[in-house]
């Protein structure tokens, strides 16, 4: 078992081109995988863990609702937006400046073979980074992500997530919002939950955050959850 991981930051990159590149990502590690079952092989398998922030980017997952994305084409443009329908689960989402995008594109044969235990110790990175602000992050009961003031009338979400997997390969991830425009929210209806409201570490905390510096929290975090031997930078 690879409990090694390459960590490649991104930087600002396009959403469609970074989708392919998960893609692609996720496809080598499945062909090594079924060669080493045709061929009674034993190739160690790569893990993969991408950070990316979009430009402004509507998606929406293949049980999503197209009517959750309250913007016509001809206001998206206007907004600089772009949309796409994507195959991770959940429903519409918004990715943008400022916001922490992680992409973990494991063998979970890795780690653990448990979709449900994947999501929950991927929440509990973000409830322990967050934490680290002053910030008590939760869930909330059959809603993935992580929110705030669960069971009030002033919940939010502050992270979103959905995941693909194939062959217990993952792809996609989770966006926590650090300095977030959430303006950009208004604009849909967050993964097709009426009357709940998003936030961001910068509203929360009336200040901006460093980036760099959260990413390294969450990669310490994650490193520890998933027991992770070494995170090799790419």
């Amino acid at each position: 078992m690879n409990r090694n991981i390459l960590v490649k930051d991104l930087k600002v990159k396009d959403y469609k081109e970074t989708w392919d590149y998960q893609s692609n990502l996720l496809q080598k590690i499945v062909d090594v995988k079924i060669s080493n079952r045709r061929n009674n092989e034993t190739q160690a398998t790569e893990n993969h863990f991408l950070f990316v922030e979009h430009p402004h980017v509507y998606t929406l997952g293949k049980s999503g609702d197209l009517s959750n994305l309250l913007l016509n084409e001809k206001q998206l443009e206007e907004k600089g937006a772009t949309f796409y329908k994507i195959n991770r689960g959940g429903d519409i989402t918004y990715h943008g400046p400022g916001q922490i995008v992680g992409y973990p594109i494991l063998d979970l044969e890795n780690f653990f073979t448990d979709i449900h235990k994947y999501l929950r110790l991927l929440e509990e990175a973000i409830i322990l980074t967050i934490a680290e602000y002053g910030l008590k992050g939760e869930r909330s009961d059959g809603e993935t992500g992580v929110w705030l003031d669960v069971g009030t009338p002033f919940a939010r979400k502050i992270c979103a997530m959905g995941i693909r997997s194939s062959r217990w390969v993952t792809m996609h991830g989770f966006a926590l919002n650090v300095n977030t425009n959430l303006g950009y929210f208004d604009h849909i209806i967050p993964c097709g939950i009426r009357g709940k409201a998003v936030a961001s570490m910068e509203a929360e905390l009336g200040k901006k955050l460093d980036l760099e510096e959260i990413k390294s929290k969450i990669l310490k975090h994650f490193k520890t959850l998933f027991e992770v031997e070494e995170f090799l930078k790419e």
